[in-house]
Order: structure tokens, then sequence, then C-alpha cells
């Protein structure tokens, strides 16, 4: 009586992913030659090589620090760093945010580094929204981009911080753990640290580049897409005004670092609308969103970034009636 092997669940490598990606980008190329303008494939171009060359140096550091921790950082060491109550290290969590200066490509790997050592799930998630919301650069960037408003910067300090931090207070009391695909890591690790460092970096980059280029090639397509004439049609209307700058956010897929001079320049929109753009962008992005998927799982993407979305938007707009 022969015995049947269980079917294997495909899942795509890193290079795999990677690749095709890249394959992609140069058929996107073609496509968009034989059917757009060379204006509008020259903006094709430009912002898809303009989100990955601008996230990746985030990538490398976020990537580096994950190995970091994964290498050296024993996992007795984060579970004291954090309250035992877990309600109670959600806040913790994201006010590490504060100290840890990066964008929303950096935090995904340390998240998943996090995770991989004990961290609970989430507060690691608070930590993944939280860090490229509210770091020091984040908001000295945004004081610069708004010199004639600077409740600009507490606003979005207190909306993404309210919002990162109900996310992770939301995955407590609701998240299942089947819709989360913890990072294995057994197979990166060594007796020696070193090696086990070098294993995790080049497996996370490899990992986390493929989703960005996959992200990126998204974006840059709706980014030709979209009509300029929309948005000059919606700057009117409040409510409508600050979903449009959302979604705008999430299309074009700005690193947090820059996000505000971007917002800053949407001179026909209310604060309210501006705001959301900064509070959206660093939590729900498409690049962010591929990685996620690629990092934890498309059941855990496909759940947390509308939720986040959403709480998101509903938290910029609360901040923003009160503060600007």
């Amino acid at each position: 009586m022969s015995v049947q092997s269980p079917a294997r669940t495909f899942r795509p490598t890193a290079l795999g992913v990677l690749a095709v990606g890249l394959l992609a980008f140069l058929l996107a190329q073609r496509w968009l030659a034989g059917s757009l303008d060379s204006a509008a494939l020259s903006a094709f171009t430009t912002v898809f090589l303009s989100i990955v060359l601008q996230a990746t140096p985030f990538l490398v550091v976020g990537v580096l620090l994950s190995a970091a921790i994964n290498a050296f950082v024993s996992p007795s060491l984060l579970r004291r760093a954090l309250p035992r109550n877990r309600a109670l290290a959600v806040p913790v969590a994201g006010c590490a945010g504060l100290v840890l200066p990066g964008c929303e490509c950096a935090s995904v790997p340390v998240a998943g580094g996090l995770m991989s050592r004990g961290v609970a799930p989430a507060a690691a998630l608070t930590f993944l929204l939280a860090a490229p919301a509210v770091n020091p650069i984040v908001l000295a960037a945004t004081w610069v981009a708004f010199p004639n408003n600077p409740e600009m910067v507490w606003a979005r300090f207190a909306a993404s911080m309210l919002a990162a931090i109900t996310m992770g207070w939301l995955w407590l009391a609701v998240g299942r753990g089947e819709w989360l695909r913890l990072p294995g890591r057994s197979h990166l690790e060594d007796a020696n640290p070193w090696v086990t460092f070098h294993r995790n970096a080049s497996h996370d980059f490899l990992h986390a580049g493929g989703f960005l280029v996959v992200g990126g090639l998204t974006a840059a397509v709706l980014n030709v897409a979209i009509p300029g004439t929309w948005l000059d049609s919606l700057a009117g209307m409040a409510l409508l005004s600050v979903l449009a700058l959302a979604l705008l956010a999430v299309v074009m897929c700005i690193c947090s670092e820059a996000d505000a001079f971007v917002a800053a320049s949407f001179t026909q929109f209310s604060p309210v609308a501006q705001l959301a753009f900064m509070v959206v962008g660093p939590m729900v992005d498409l690049k962010l969103v591929a990685m996620q998927s690629g990092a934890f799982g498309r059941a855990f993407a496909m759940r947390f970034a509308p939720v986040t979305f959403i709480i998101a938007v509903s938290f910029a707009l609360v901040v923003g009636g009160v503060l600007l």
C-alpha cells in the first residue's frame, strides 16, 4: 500500500519574486511604450525608479537592524524590555518608534525579526506602524515643510501614534494566529553569530527587495493611469478631499521622510486632507502591502491593510479637526 506524500503549498522564493518583478517592469515598459506617449512612459519610469531607489537605503538599514536583532539579541532580553502585560506592551512598542529613524520599508524586516525572537505580534505590529511615522527625522521634516503651521507636527504625531496603538490593541483583541505567517528563521541560525547575521541580512534583503520591486511597479502604473484633474475636482469637497489624498498616499508610495513636502504642495486641499496623506502613507501604501504580504502572508496583508487605512483616516479626521 503506497503512502501519498502531502501536497506542498507553493510559496514564491525571494529570488523568484525579485526576478518576476524585474521582468514585469521590462514588459510593462514595452507595453506602455506602445500605448502611451513618451511623457507618460517617462513618468512611469521616473516613479518606479524613485520609489525603489528612495526606499532601498532605508530597507538596507532595516535589514541590518533585523539581522543584528536575530544574531546578537537574546529573546529573553527582548521580552524583559517590554512589559509582560501585552496591552501595556503595545503603547511601549509605539513609543519605541520615537528613537529609530527609518521609513516603512525598514520597519517590515525589523518587525519580522522582533516576532521571530518572541515579541508579541501586537507589539511588533504597533512598532511597524509607529516607527516610520513618529521618528524624529519625520517630525523634523514635517516642521520644515509646514513652517507656518507648526500644529501640523503635533497633529501628525498624535494621529499616527493613536492609529498605531489602536491597531496593536485591535490585533490583540481580534487577531488570529492563522492570519499571520511568522517568519521562519531556524534555517538561518548558526553557532557563529556573525554567520547568523550574514544569513539573515542576505535573506531579508532579497525577500523584501523582491516585493519592493512589485509594489513600486504597481504604484508606477497607477500614478500614470490616474488623471491629475480628478484631484483638483475633489479638493473643494470636505470628506472626499480627505479620502482622495489618503488614497493618493497609498498609490504614490512616498518615503515617510519626504512625504511632508509632497503633502505641503497640495495647497488646494485642506490641512486635514494633507494630514491624512501623511498619516496613511507610512502605514498603508502599495509597496508596503506587497512587503507585508511577502513577510507575513497574503492573508495577513489583506486584512491588516484595509483596517489600518480606516483607522488612520479616522484619527486624521479627529485629530485634524481638533488641532488644525
